[in-house]
């Protein structure tokens, strides 16, 4: 397995609401090792020289070029990061997984195919495959040459994934499960040659399967005809009378759950990585016509809220990055303690992955609602003809929009991070109880909260200390009024988890920012410390926010203005001057002509 530069201190996640970490303890962009550099540089490389030239042909479904490509994928090791060297893959760590991900998004329609075969078309054969399944499927799939599809949504059950309908039967010999149902939306179902199937055997124990597309009984439906992504293949899967060998059963009966959700966390942060680097390619496309759009005799780049815009994309990138691979370095720095070659490495593995679940549907929701901004944006800038085919705005702005339903809605999603949080809590694996206690008790008994923070960035930390307090207040509230019936309050559970999502990213940047001012100083680190105090105001804007709204649901009367009374209290901060580090910014990217921190 490849070694990371990143600090082998345990985080629990979810930890980051209670915790101050240290900017030894997060892992930047700025601590790639020269292989995770090269990687970037191949991935880039591929997606430019290869995919970008053939992007016309497979938006009108040629996926002979697709599979072509794919191939070539697998035979640069790109397909096969996560795919352990014994079964054809180069056992790398999430970080280079993320790093691929990130950069062979320039062409959303052929970056959806490859995350479909290489993540959750594959990655259920690693983490739950027998041995002779990895054996004999994960060689060709780390080459390309077997494509991999993922079965799990249904017509009536695409978030209620448990509620599915296909079922499996085991037949009189013994030999085979008989497989009904029908599944929608499935990304490459067009040309895949393996997908892992899961249906309820005896219609009760959801279980997954490993099909072949040639098993008697297993047809494929018609193209999808989707709004965006349209270079990739969306069909549903019939299963009719599918005879699938006892032996593709993929992990224990009744236990597909495990494997769904595991999967999907892997999903998402890729996805993560995804939006990030789409958000930059659609940056750069807005700059460059931006620079050469004149309007009122001046270049439209010259505009202040032209730029304000571009600033704000290229604040948004920043902070994506930061997020992304602090959650991709803690994933590797747990991953780090596993003895890959003991019997036990699959299960802890998965455990490793799981421990940041809350991050993972983090990266999502933010990642997707982020690139939904740029691409619009985008749009805005390219006027007129940013509604014309031909311009590359289009494009982006229709594929942008399925990442908010796909790996789980931004709305389950939502639900995900605070129910998760909450059960952690309410088991002992997280002290959130204990934190919010404490809090509690601090803010009734008096007006003065917190302790100094000194040292570089004091202010932008203050900031997160008390956003983070601020979240802990509303969260113990919330729980006071509703308690274990919160689980039934969404609109209050998706708040939390708006306030909980802003904190994380906030953190994120602030950490980098920091860091990067640690090792070269703050004159180096200008335009990362702009980007931050830029998305430190909008982001505490939201969480300021959502914190009024659940504590007009939550309390009434006195109370109501006590809690009014203490949220003041703890919002209270100095307003940075925005204005100004924007135009920075925007300079900045629009004299280099893409997203830059230098």
């Amino acid at each position: 397995m490849a070694t990371t530069a990143v600090p082998k201190t345990k985080i629990l996640g979810g930890s980051f609401l209670l915790e101050e970490r240290q900017t030894a303890e997060v892992f930047t962009p700025e601590d790639f090792t020269e292989q995770h550099q090269m990687i970037a540089q191949t991935t880039e490389e591929f997606a430019i020289n290869e995919i970008l030239p053939q992007a016309e042909k497979i938006e009108h479904k040629d996926f002979s070029i697709t599979r072509a490509l794919l191939k070539k994928a697998g035979d640069l090791g790109l397909s096969g990061v996560e795919i352990p060297e014994a079964y054809g893959g180069l056992e790398m760590d999430k970080v280079t997984a993320a790093v691929i991900a990130d950069h062979i998004a320039k062409y959303a329609g052929f970056a959806t195919t490859w995350g479909g075969h290489s993540g959750i078309g594959t990655l259920p054969i690693v983490y739950f495959g027998t041995e002779e399944q990895k054996k004999k499927y994960l060689p060709r799939l780390a080459s390309g040459e077997t494509v991999g599809a993922y079965a799990l949504s249904e017509a009536s059950s695409g978030s209620d994934a448990l509620n599915c309908r296909a079922r499996a039967q085991l037949s009189p010999d013994g030999k085979h499960y008989i497989l009904n149902g029908e599944k929608m939306w499935i990304t490459n179902a067009g040309f895949a040659d393996l997908f892992t199937v899961f249906a309820k055997i005896d219609g009760e124990k959801f279980s997954a399967f490993l099909v072949e597309r040639g098993f008697p009984g297993f047809s494929v439906g018609n193209e999808e005809h989707k709004m965006g992504i349209r270079g990739s293949s969306t069909c549903p899967i019939i299963l009719n009378d599918c005879k699938v060998p006892v032996e593709n059963l993929l992990g224990d009966i009744g236990k597909g759950h495990i494997i769904a959700f595991n999967i999907l966390n892997i999903g998402r942060f890729k996805l993560g990585a995804m939006c990030v680097g789409g958000g930059r390619v659609s940056l750069e496309n807005a700059v460059a016509y931006a620079k050469q759009r004149k309007a009122f005799e001046k270049v439209i780049a010259d505009f202040g809220l032209v730029r304000e815009k571009i600033a704000n994309m290229a604040t948004l990138i920043y902070v994506g990055e930061s997020m992304v691979y602090r959650t991709v370095g803690m994933m590797d720095a747990l991953l780090s303690e596993i003895d890959h070659a003991g019997a036990e490495a699959a299960r802890e593995m998965r455990k490793a992955i799981e421990e940041y679940a809350v991050e993972c549907s983090i990266l999502k929701v933010w990642g997707s609602e982020m690139i939904d901004y740029v691409v619009d944006e985008t749009v805005q800038i390219y006027g007129g003809y940013g509604f014309v085919e031909e311009y590359p705005a289009e494009r982006a702005y229709r594929d942008a929009r399925i990442n908010r339903i796909f790996e789980g809605t931004n709305e389950i999603n939502r639900l995900i991070i605070t129910g998760f949080l909450l059960k952690r809590a309410m088991s002992g694996q997280l002290p959130l109880m204990a934190a919010i206690k404490k809090l509690m008790d601090e803010v009734l008994s008096g007006p003065s909260v917190g302790e100094e923070i000194e040292g570089p960035l004091a202010e932008e930390r203050k900031v997160v200390a008390n956003a983070k307090k601020l979240g802990l207040f509303v969260a113990g509230s919330a729980t006071q009024k509703y308690m274990m019936a919160i689980q039934d309050q969404q609109e209050v559970m998706g708040a939390i988890a708006d306030m909980t999502i802003e904190i994380y990213a906030m953190e994120s940047a602030v950490l980098r920012a920091q860091k990067i001012a640690g090792q070269k100083g703050e004159a180096a680190a200008a335009l990362p410390i702009a980007m931050t105090r830029v998305y430190l105001t909008q982001a505490f804007d939201k969480i300021e926010a959502a914190a009024r709204k659940v504590i007009a649901d939550v309390a009434e009367g006195d109370m109501l203005r006590t809690q009014l009374a203490i949220l003041r209290r703890l919002a209270k901060h100095e307003p940075f001057n925005t204005i100004p580090l924007r135009q920075q910014i925007a300079q900045k990217t629009i004299e280099r002509g893409k997203y830059t921190l230098a």
